[in-house]
């Protein structure tokens, strides 16, 4: 796999001699594997068996499928195992129910946490396969969109490595979001089929399929789709297991995805009759439900999409959830102490109607023991402040779709606003906001309202988000159940993130400080006194320059790009959203633009701008944003003035993949969001944990980055959250483009048509959201500051020492932000639940 892998024993290197793999998988037997000179040919016997063709003859998709296949099979005994000791001990176990997981490509990380690398490189060796084609055969999985998705992946593998029983439940998408393509400047959105070619990693489970029932049917004649209400009707929940392998390869949990489908598959005298949709149309649309990853919620199609898709996940997770609980042999008074159910986000919050449903109905618990099962049984995580992210239901959703469970909610609702009004006794405006109904200007049911009345807990994902969480967003709630909030700050893994991603540097981790830190990174603090060592900074440099080295022959060969790894890498990589303020970014590249035209011998250090990141199909102003920074860098990076000095790329298609190798490369990672608008912001820790130095605002995570490497080690600037709420009644953008020139001159470049001579007013709605509607993202009154931070960059950076000495600390303190950290805080104050060692 060419990558660095700490010298830890081999965990499956101890069995007995001549074991293969199907001798151990006879005997189950949950020790260490060890590995036989018969498990090389398991890659052959997989070309053979599986792709009936000679090894000589398979191409690279085939060699992909065949090593996948081959590692599977070695892995499936520990899986086997695990799953074994968890029905065998009982113990809690935790079930973590997200829309999405953005798990990106397997192969890699599933060799590195198996430790299998230097097997696997020697058996490539032997058989001449070019382990980098291969690995470039495997797509990243379409199961997830941005830090949501991605944070839920770096949890189930830290469960996994922490040997927490646990499960992941999400939805087996066909296609993901869409991939992106750039033409012309502007974003064009492709069905992401990343499932076209079988995926060696899932296990589908039929026999263990969920079924789960509608409120209406639906009838698809001549491409017209009829909503028959109150005519029930089903869909089936298919499960697909896909292995979790926690480092050191001993645990290995599941991610289990549900695929739609329906009973009933065709129905012949349609067909007979020549209605050939017809007579596979309930199919179809079944199947529809897990089609695609967040469908268009702009239309009212799109919205009753999603909202099947989200109570499918919910169905069938806790169907699964309730018959492993009830297989055990366990009392359903004993629910809330084996069952811990994560939340992530509202998405999943349904899961508080539909367990009361089962315990009510199924179950025929009384209401106020089936209340406090679920209460105990739940845990909610909040990941937003936007108000417009914190979902609402249209009721007319509930009544069509799934009746019961709003009675169920309505009665929560009763219940619960009869409490509040007992406390606070005429106030019928906290009665108004704190209900789970919004009554004007429609009726909705308000998701995180439910979630936070029925669950234990309600968690915030850094520690400023968690307190204006409390103080703002949900304050009524917060003072009501004050004992249920808390914050876990987030984290990610040091796995795929620095070990997998970045070999140079995490080989001379462990040559400094041993190779614990790869299962507890604040080991990484050992390296800080190293910063003033000159020969360890050498080192550090060198290893920093290999990872931009292979970022630069990597994107040369994807997209044609070349960049000049001597610059500065300035890395901006998000979801396009206005409070990310990509648009704030852009515009201080003008400003640098325009500095440098107006005095060509400038003293400044190259600098590589580089953004990536997708706009939802329907947000118009965030695909706007894409089309200026392309037009942008077109002009700049033609201009010969300003060759070797500064050069802007947006990168298509931000993936897992391009964050693996974009991330150790860049020496500047962009933090720049509004301030009280980031719930957490995971990407500033793996670019921190990798020795980029952050630029931000005072929001998210950025505070704590700043707290544990200190204020000096890190570029702050702008208003904090409090100015931000504060500057609402008087702010005024225009002030700022009248009073100060380099944000004038920077407005007006872009706004004059210079950067899209060929669409003249392309960009006129930019102006009119910065200049005529208030620029409620405030990134005028942030400008000036922000172009002072990156003076500062520029001045650092000339001193490689200097520079040097800040990003070793930034790496050595950034222990705090590994998600096993996160994980073990989960598990101790919310779920209650310990490892179980697989023996």
């Amino acid at each position: 796999m060419s990558r660095t892998s700490p010298r830890t024993k081999n965990p499956l290197a101890e069995a007995r001699d001549g074991d293969g793999p199907a001798g151990l998988l006879a005997r189950y037997g949950c020790g260490p594997v060890k590995f036989t000179g018969n498990d090389d040919a398991l890659y052959e016997r997989r070309l053979v068996f599986d792709h009936v063709l000679d090894p000589a003859d398979a191409g690279p998709r085939e060699r992909f499928e065949a090593v996948a296949s081959a590692i599977r099979d070695i892995l499936s005994q520990h899986w086997v195992c695990t799953q074994r000791e968890y029905d065998a001990k009982n113990p809690k176990q935790v079930y973590y129910l997200s829309m999405e997981f953005l798990i990106g490509r397997s192969l890699a990380n599933n060799v590195i946490n198996l430790a299998l690398s230097p097997l696997v490189d020697a058996a490539a060796r032997e058989k001449g396969l070019e382990l980098a084609e291969i690995l470039e055969q495997e797509p990243d999985a379409g199961l997830g969109n941005g830090g949501l998705g991605r944070l839920a992946a770096c949890f189930i593998e830290s469960m996994a490595t922490m040997a927490i029983p646990a499960v992941g439940y999400g939805l087996r998408y066909d296609y993901g979001i869409f991939r992106q393509e750039i033409r012309d400047g502007s974003q064009v959105e492709q069905a992401d089929h990343w499932l076209a070619r079988p995926d060696p990693w899932e296990v589908q489970r039929p026999g263990e399929t969920v079924n789960v029932p509608l409120g209406s049917r639906f009838e698809a004649h001549r491409g017209v789709i009829t909503v028959h209400r109150g005519q029930p009707s089903h869909l089936l929940g298919i499960p697909h297991d896909r292995p979790v392998v926690g480092f050191g390869g001993r645990t290995i949990n599941t991610l289990r995805l549900w695929q739609a489908s329906t009973p009933d598959v065709f129905d012949f005298g349609e067909f007979s009759g020549g209605d050939f949709f017809g007579a596979v149309s309930d199919r179809i649309l079944a199947e529809t439900v897990s089609r695609v990853l967040y469908p268009d919620d702009s239309t009212p199609r799109g919205r009753s999409l999603r909202f099947v898709q989200e109570y499918f996940l919910v169905a069938c997770s806790l169907a699964d959830i309730v018959a492993r609980f009830r297989r055990r042999g366990n009392d359903w008074s004993t629910l809330a102490d084996k069952v811990a159910v994560q939340l992530n986000d509202t998405h999943p919050a349904m899961a508080v109607a539909e367990l009361m449903r089962i315990l009510l109905d199924g179950a025929k618990l009384g209401w106020d023991e089936a209340w406090d099962l679920t209460v105990r049984t739940l845990a909610y995580t909040n990941h937003t402040l936007l108000p417009e992210a914190l979902e609402k239901w249209p009721v007319e959703m509930f009544e069509a779709l799934i009746p019961r469970q709003l009675e169920i909610i309505y009665e929560i609702n009763r219940r619960f606003l009869d409490t509040v009004r007992a406390d606070h006794p005429g106030d019928d405006a906290k009665v108004a906001r704190m209900s789970l109904v919004e009554e004007t200007p429609s009726r909705q049911i308000r998701m995180a309202n439910l979630a936070i009345v029925g669950t234990h807990s309600t968690n915030g994902v850094a520690a400023i988000h968690s307190q204006l969480l409390r103080t703002r967003t949900v304050a009524d709630f917060a003072t009501m159940f004050p004992e249920r909030f808390s914050n876990k700050t987030n984290g990610v893994t040091p796995r795929r993130w620095l070990l997998l991603a970045n070999p140079d540097l995490a080989a001379l981790l462990t040559e400094a400080v041993g190779e614990s830190w790869v299962t507890d990174l604040a080991m990484l603090r050992r390296i800080v006194p190293l910063a003033d060592d000159s020969a360890f900074r050498e080192k550090f440099l060198a290893a920093k320059r290999s990872a931009k080295a292979r970022f630069v022959d990597w994107i040369k060969a994807r997209d044609g790009v070349t960049l000049d790894p001597d610059s500065i890498f300035d890395t901006q990589i998000k979801r396009i959203h206005e409070y990310k303020r990509q648009l704030l970014n852009i515009i201080h590249v003008v400003i640098a633009y325009n500095r440098l035209r107006d005095n060509p011998s400038l003293d400044v250090s190259p600098r590589t701008y580089l953004f990536a990141g997708k706009a939802a199909p329907a947000y118009r102003l965030a695909k706007l944003i894409i089309k200026l920074i392309n037009d942008v860098g077109s002009a700049v990076n033609r201009d010969p003035d300003m060759r070797g000095r500064l050069r802007v790329e947006f990168l298509p298609n931000y993936s897992v993949t391009l964050a693996e190798r974009l991330i150790p490369a860049s020496d500047v990672s962009e933090q720049i969001s509004t301030a009280g608008y980031e719930a957490s912001g995971t990407s500033s820790m793996k670019f921190m944990m990798n020795g980029a130095l952050t630029v931000g605002t005072r929001d998210g995570a950025t505070i704590e980055i700043a707290e544990e490497a200190g204020e000096e080690n890190v570029f702050l600037f702008g208003l904090t959250a409090e100015q931000v709420a504060e500057s609402r009644g008087w702010y005024d953008p225009r002030w700022h483009y009248e009073h100060e020139s380099e944000t004038r001159a920077a407005l007006d470049l872009i706004f004059s048509g210079h950067f899209n001579r060929q669409e003249p007013r392309l960009f006129d709605p930019i102006r009119d959201a910065l200049l005529a509607q208030g620029d409620y993202y405030l990134h005028l009154a942030d400008l000036t500051s922000y172009a002072a931070a990156q003076a500062r960059v520029c001045e650092l950076y000339a001193d490689r020492g200097a520079w040097g000495r800040k990003a070793i600390i930034n790496v050595g303190s950034s222990g705090k932000f590994s998600s096993d950290r996160t994980i073990a805080e989960y598990a101790a104050s919310i779920w209650k639940a310990v490892p179980v060692p697989i023996s």
